[in-house]
């Protein structure tokens, strides 16, 4: 029978570094947790929490699904929320998403993967909230990887909604909500927008945030059309006819 043997002496060697750096880490670990943090990130397994952040055990509470996603019907996001919000008194909830998210990938082509995309239609209605500037893009890495970006922003406005998040700031607990996105291929992680810390901040800071994505779109829109107008161009100078006009010349 496989038992995963080679994980519990895993699991030994770092227990035995952790207490060779700190050698009353988990004795004070066991004590009581208090992080300032909640990640609501994906769970996909190149997007770890911690190790992103440079951050040991006990300093981050984390909640993940697939495509970080925050629906005001999933109950177990909910709790974690207002546990982190009521209980453990985080003052900082942050969405994470990353570029090249699976999730987000299958939901704008599609995709049928069976129970799972009943989930991933909340990507698709993100999708369709802002098919009007997305539909400009010629590029489906393009495509995928605003759509990680606005997921994110979505998700940053979802948890602002919950009563949770609205109760804590009318009795004026200190909280913000932060988006951010994770790059697979740098490691490094960027922030998406200005941090909603009052119901006053939701709607000006989202529709800034939104506002830079779509500069960006289009940015990337005529970005494309010069590469495709260049290499008309190209092909032009090359043709058989354009030949023939040098040669008459």
């Amino acid at each position: 029978m496989n038992e995963l043997k080679e994980l519990f002496q895993k699991n030994r060697e770092w227990a035995a570094a952790i207490v060779k750096e700190q050698p009353d880490f988990f004795e004070q670990l066991s004590q009581q947790q208090a992080p300032e943090y909640l990640w609501i990130g994906c769970s996909d397994s190149r997007v770890p929490a911690n190790e992103i952040l440079g951050l040991m055990p006990g300093e981050i509470f984390v909640h993940r699904n697939v495509a970080n996603l925050v629906v005001h019907t999933d109950l177990n996001c909910l709790s974690v929320i207002q546990f982190a919000v009521e209980v453990l008194k985080v003052k900082h909830v942050i969405v994470v998403g990353h570029y090249g998210c699976g999730g987000v990938k299958a939901a704008v082509l599609n995709e049928k993967h069976g129970l799972i995309d009943s989930w991933l239609q909340h990507i698709q209605d993100v999708h369709s909230k802002h098919k009007p500037f997305l539909d400009e893009l010629e590029s489906e890495s393009r495509l995928h990887n605003y759509m990680c970006e606005l997921n994110v922003l979505e998700g940053m406005k979802n948890v602002c909604r919950t009563n949770i998040i609205q109760d804590a700031w009318a009795r004026k607990q200190p909280l913000s909500v932060h988006g951010w996105i994770y790059g697979l291929s740098d490691g490094l992680l960027r922030n998406l927008s200005e941090c909603f810390s009052s119901p006053e901040d939701i709607e000006p800071n989202y529709d800034a945030a939104i506002a830079e994505i779509k500069k960006r779109v289009n940015a990337s829109v005529q970005k494309d059309k010069a590469a495709r107008g260049n290499a008309q161009i190209v092909d032009q100078s090359k043709s058989p006819a354009s030949n023939d006009q040098a040669t008459n010349s």
